[in-house]
């Protein structure tokens, strides 16, 4: 099955074809996305893309978004195209949180916390569990919220002992200060959500198109707004 993954969670994005099957997984091509492009240069380069390897985009068998945390406009985009393929296709779709990808970065098992920074003094944060049984490499969930830089740390204390892993230079450093183990990562991209994505789409762990939807943690500022004014 040929599987496409897109990633416009952050200040710049891609798209990653991937052949998977059943015990195997194969990246046939990444084709990076400048940011403040996505909107004008996601279609062209995922033809460009297909074309370069011979394929149309009816041979696509399922897709991996990443959902987020993110940037609201980059994330509506590539959400938007998914939703578009998918519904014309009537193929399947995986959602891959950028905070599980991070936490994915790791073969260490245990309690991981990954973290990114949201700007404004605050954390996204996520706790997952790795089994250490070979037969279950799946991360489990605990939870993903959005942490003020005070909350983030007293959070890592009550989860203590837990690997923490970011892409940010100011978290490590904040979170050096709470004594954890600390893992520093390139941010994940397409590559990453698509084989994540793939084992959800052969464990049958996808979304409808009706359902798809981004995992912001942070209500955008019109939001904000307006419930301020009511």
């Amino acid at each position: 099955m040929f599987i496409l993954a897109i990633d416009t969670s952050g200040q710049s994005g891609g798209i990653t074809l991937a052949e998977v099957d059943v015990g195997s997984f194969r990246i046939i091509e990444s084709a990076p996305i400048a940011g403040g492009t996505f909107s004008a240069q996601l279609i062209p380069t995922l033809a460009a893309l297909l074309s370069k390897h011979g394929f149309a985009v009816k041979d696509l068998g399922g897709f991996a978004a990443a959902s987020g945390p993110g940037s609201f406009t980059g994330l509506r985009v590539g959400l938007s195209a998914i939703k578009g393929l998918a519904e014309t296709l009537h193929k399947p779709i995986a959602v891959v949180s950028v905070l599980e990808a991070l936490a994915s970065l790791t073969d260490r098992a245990g309690k991981i916390a990954a973290a990114l920074d949201a700007g404004r003094k605050e954390v996204f944060f996520g706790i997952y569990e790795k089994p250490a049984e070979k037969s279950d490499r799946g991360l489990r969930r605990k939870r993903e919220e959005l942490l003020s830089e005070q909350d983030f740390l007293q959070r890592l204390s009550a989860e203590a002992p837990a690997l923490v892993i970011t892409s940010d230079g100011a978290i490590a450093e904040l979170a050096s200060t709470s004594g954890s183990p600390i893992k520093a990562v390139t941010r994940p991209g397409s590559e990453v959500m698509a084989r994540i994505g793939a084992q959800k789409l052969l464990a049958g762990k996808t979304v409808s198109v009706e359902t798809l939807d981004a995992n912001y943690l942070r209500r955008s500022d019109a939001e904000i707004f307006f419930k301020g004014i009511r």
